[in-house]
Formats: C-alpha cells, sequence, structure tokens
C-alpha cells in the first residue's frame, strides 16, 4: 500500500470517527502547504529585497495586506474544489461563454511562465552564486532536479507533499537564522506592518510586484485541483469536516509563508537600508551580505534561495498543468510542460537581460493577471446552483470583492503610471 494510500484510509476513518486525536487531524495538511511555496518564491526575494533596501520597513504592511487576501482566497479555492470536486479551471470551461474560455486560459498561461521565469531563475541564481559557475549551468541543473522532483507525482499525492512541505521548512528556518543574524529594529518594523504608506512612484511599482509575488495567480488554480480525490466524501457532514481542516491548513501554512515574507523584507531593511539603499538585485544582496552580515548570513541566504526555486519551480510545473487540462481538456506529458515553461528563463539570460529586473517584472505581469482567477472565484463560490449551501455568505463575499477590488485598483493606478498619467496622492 502506498503513502497515498494510507493517508486516504486515514482520513475516512477520521470522517467516519473511527480515528481521532489531535495527530489524526495532520493526515489532511497538504494541499495549502503545496500552495504555499508559491508565496515564498524567487520572485517575493526580488521585490522584498528591493522594499527593504529602498524603503526600509515602510512597505510591510503591503506584504501583511497582500498575505491576508491571499488566505483569503485560497481558502476559496479550496473550498471551490472540496465542494464541487472540480478545480477553477474546469468550472470555467464548463461554465462561461467559449471565447471567455480561451481569453482566460490565454491569460493564466501567460502568467504560469511569469511565474516559471522567477522560480527557474531564482534557483538558477542561487546555484551560479552557491558554486561560483555560470547562470546557464545553474538553469540546468534547476530543470534536471525539478524534473526529478516532479517524477514522484506519479507516486500519488502524498509524497509530493512531504517533499514540498520539507523545503517549505527549510525556507523558514533559514530565515529564521537570518532574523537572529541581522541586526533588526523591531519598533519600526512594527510601525511599518500597521501604517500604510506609498512615499512614491517607485513604492508603488514594489507594492504591486509584491502583491503579484504573493497573491499567486497559479496558486489560485492549483489548491482547487489539489483537493480532488484526496478523500471520499460520502456527504455534506464529511464535507463540512474536510472544509475546517482545509481552513485551519490554509491559515497556518500561508500565516508561515507571511512570516517568511516580512522577514525578506525585515532582513534587507536592516542589512541594506541604511547606507546600501540601492541593493536591487538578488547578486548585489548576496555579495552585499558577507561583509555587513558575515559569510553564514550569505550561505543561508542562498540555500534558503536554491530550496525556494527549486520546489516552486515544482509546483509551478504542476499548476501549469492543471490549467492547460482544466481549460482545454488536453493532456500534456510532463516534460514537454517543464521544456515550454523553461523557454522564457532561458531566452532572457540568452539576450542579457538583468535577471533580478526580470523577477521583479514577472511579479507585475502575475499582478495584473491576477484578477482574472480572483473574479472567476468569487462568482463560483457565490453561486447557490455550484456549491449549494456551502455558498459563502454576505460577509465573505464583501471580503472577497474588497480584496479583488484592492488587486485591479493597484494594477489600473500602475497602468496609469506606466502611460505617463499623474497620480496625484503619489509624491515624487
Amino acid at each position: 500500500m502506498t503513502s497515498s494510500e494510507r493517508t486516504r484510509l486515514g482520513m475516512s476513518a477520521v470522517l467516519s470517527g473511527e480515528r481521532r486525536g489531535f495527530g489524526a487531524k495532520f493526515l489532511f495538511v497538504g494541499p495549502a502547504v503545496i500552495a504555499s511555496i508559491a508565496y515564498v518564491d524567487p520572485g517575493n526575494y526580488a521585490t522584498n529585497i528591493q522594499a527593504g533596501a529602498g524603503y526600509g520597513y515602510t512597505l510591510l504592511w503591503v506584504v501583511l495586506m497582500a498575505n491576508l487576501i491571499a488566505m483569503l482566497f485560497q481558502a476559496l479555492s479550496a473550498r471551490l474544489g472540496i465542494v464541487t470536486g472540480k478545480n477553477l479551471a474546469e468550472m470555467s470551461r464548463d461554465n462561461f461563454p467559449r471565447p471567455v474560455v480561451w481569453a482566460m486560459w490565454a491569460v493564466s498561461e501567460v502568467a504560469a511562465m511569469a511565474t516559471d521565469l522567477a522560480e527557474f531563475l531564482g534557483g538558477a541564481i542561487g546555484l551560479a552564486l552557491l558554486f561560483n559557475i555560470p547562470l546557464i549551468w545553474g538553469m540546468a541543473v534547476t530543470a534536471i532536479v525539478t524534473y526529478g522532483i516532479l517524477i514522484f507525482e506519479r507516486k500519488g499525492f502524498r509524497p509530493m507533499e512531504l517533499i514540498i512541505g520539507t523545503m517549505v521548512a527549510i525556507i523558514s528556518l533559514c530565515y529564521l537564522v537570518e532574523i537572529f543574524i541581522a541586526p533588526v529594529n523591531w519598533g519600526s518594523a512594527a510601525v511599518g506592518l500597521v501604517t500604510p504608506d506609498l512615499p512614491d512612484a517607485a513604492a508603488l511599482t514594489i507594492a504591486v510586484g509584491i502583491i503579484g509575488a504573493t497573491v499567486m495567480p497559479h496558486a489560485v488554480y492549483l489548491h482547487s485541483g489539489l483537493t480532488q480525490n484526496r478523500v471520499v466524501i460520502r456527504n455534506d457532514t464529511d464535507r463540512r469536516k474536510v472544509l475546517r481542516f482545509s481552513n485551519i491548513e490554509v491559515i497556518a501554512a500561508l500565516a508561515v509563508a507571511g512570516m517568511v515574507n516580512m522577514a525578506m523584507v525585515i532582513m534587507a531593511a536592516s542589512a541594506f537600508h541604511q547606507g546600501h539603499s540601492d541593493v536591487a538585485e538578488i547578486e548585489t544582496a548576496y555579495h552585499t551580505l558577507t561583509p555587513l552580515l558575515g559569510s553564514a548570513a550569505a550561505a543561508v541566504f542562498l540555500v534558503s534561495l536554491i530550496t525556494s526555486g527549486v520546489s516552486s519551480s515544482v509546483v509551478g510545473t504542476m499548476a501549469g498543468q492543471m490549467i492547460m487540462q482544466g481549460f482545454l481538456h488536453f493532456h500534456v506529458p510532463i516534460w514537454l510542460r517543464r521544456l515550454i515553461t523553461m523557454l522564457p528563463a532561458f531566452a532572457v539570460v540568452a539576450i542579457g537581460f538583468n535577471a533580478t529586473e526580470a523577477l521583479v517584472m514577472s511579479q507585475v505581469v502575475l499582478s495584473i493577471a491576477l484578477p482574472v482567477p480572483m473574479i472567476a472565484l468569487v462568482i463560483f463560490t457565490s453561486r447557490r446552483d455550484v456549491m449549494g449551501d456551502f455558498t459563502i455568505g454576505p460577509a465573505m463575499r464583501v471580503l472577497a470583492i474588497l480584496g479583488a477590488t484592492v488587486v485591479l485598483g493597484l494594477n489600473f493606478v500602475l497602468l496609469a503610471q506606466t502611460f505617463g498619467v499623474p497620480i496625484p496622492f503619489l509624491v515624487g
């Protein structure tokens, strides 16, 4: 019997009341942990370093806001999958007009490629710096390792959940170490966490990048699919139990991811803001960390970056596969999907484009693509003919609409800024 089969049997025993205890609930842990890796991917490193170095602790509130929005939408995504048995892409294909479906698929594919660009480049940059090898070789190693991990998906859902969960733990531990090494001004960090402020237009671009790096389109799609076929749900009582376990897992997993993101900004603010505020690239951050905080801090930074790049690249490929199959009902071999999503990253390096700048811009692209799955998710989870008794209530619907509105609003402001339209409330 495989680990996935044992887990499925254990969950069924918990739902039937045959198995109890705190440990039994850990059987339900998995989908949100996999989705959470999208919230600590290399795109976060790029935007968080820029935020901390350039603006100190000022933009911490953006990280907090983005994380709360992420919690809400990941919970809604899991809810859709648990209640309907279908993922968001499949629901969109079955319920929207064909032109809308094609448009959603196109936007989602662009988002998936932008996601993989950030993840793939991040892992490659970390390997190149750690082992002092050319970036292109770092990319090749990243490609081989991620494909090797993806093979475990054939063994069922549990091995992949355990592998990704271990990687999340490594990243979290690395940033716990960084926080102890860095000279943090905790008072200023607390103020930045609760005081909304966008000092200038450049801060807005970084803020949108933070949201694009935190609330991820592919993670919204993926979570609804990860809940499929995990456990046999016999009735609405079982469904309520699974939803309760899912909501607890979402809060816990994304709280950890949120704290890691805050730790990234805090580390960059404490290490770079005074005297090195121009640090905007991952490579520069690494080389600057060594004289400032020591070689141990720099090495821990790279270990976390490599782990983040490899794990999030695996999850990004899984999401891309699910998006294509859901929208088009078309299966692509995993090696081909991996090859397609790697090509933009190799193209960026081949033409000599700045890797960290590409990371940040990819997050802005993600933020602009994000309203597509967010709006679809709000529509489906609000429909009684889709969700039945599990339709979200008025309060949650208002919060979901508010979260989507915040993202849409920031995107419109960013587009206005890009095309030179004056933004009255921004200074400088």
